[in-house]
């Protein structure tokens, strides 16, 4: 398993983190990335992120799908949100249960890029929500994970985000 995972993990590597708007590539430290990702974010299709070569964590995750789905993987996908009535920052994660195992598959959250195993899914859950408060000085009541399926294809930031929302809330 975790030799199919570095393959995946491998060809991840072909996408940078940011998106495109009209055909200019935005990245995080751009002034137009707050403004622009609200209003002209798209989710990207699978081959639109291959030819774009720019993706954020919910663009990657949907790639990350694809391959796992091809090699006969079994994920699952999770949203993660900080309601600090400020920014409310977001990321999107796949989980592949294994037997005994769990792995967290991350590539575009930079710090902690890589295979993750944990023996329980609470376990995994608990450390990504961690992570994600240090990383935000969020408080834990303010930090909600949901459980999503795989969505449509072009949903724009607030649609994705809703559709998210609408999976199931995990209590850990």
């Amino acid at each position: 398993m975790k030799e199919k995972l570095d393959i995946i993990l491998n060809k991840m590597n072909e996408i940078e983190y940011g998106y495109v708007v009209n055909n200019k590539d935005i990245y995080p430290e751009d002034d137009k990335w707050d403004k622009s990702f609200q209003n002209f974010y798209k989710l990207q299709i699978k081959n639109e992120l291959l030819k774009n070569k720019k993706g954020v964590c919910w663009d990657q995750v949907e790639l990350e799908r694809y391959y796992l789905e091809n090699e006969n993987i079994k994920c699952e996908s999770y949203f993660i949100i900080g309601y600090d009535d400020l920014i409310f920052p977001t990321h999107t994660f796949i989980v592949i249960p294994n037997k005994e195992k769990w792995y967290w598959l991350e590539h575009s959250w930079e710090p902690n890029k890589g295979i993750w195993e944990f023996e329980k899914l609470e376990e995994l859950l608990l450390y990504i929500k961690n992570k994600f408060m240090i990383s935000y000085k969020l408080k834990e009541e303010d930090v909600v994970i949901y459980k999503y399926e795989k969505p449509l294809e072009n949903y724009n930031c607030k649609e994705f985000m809703n559709y998210c929302e609408k999976g199931i809330k995990i209590e850990i």
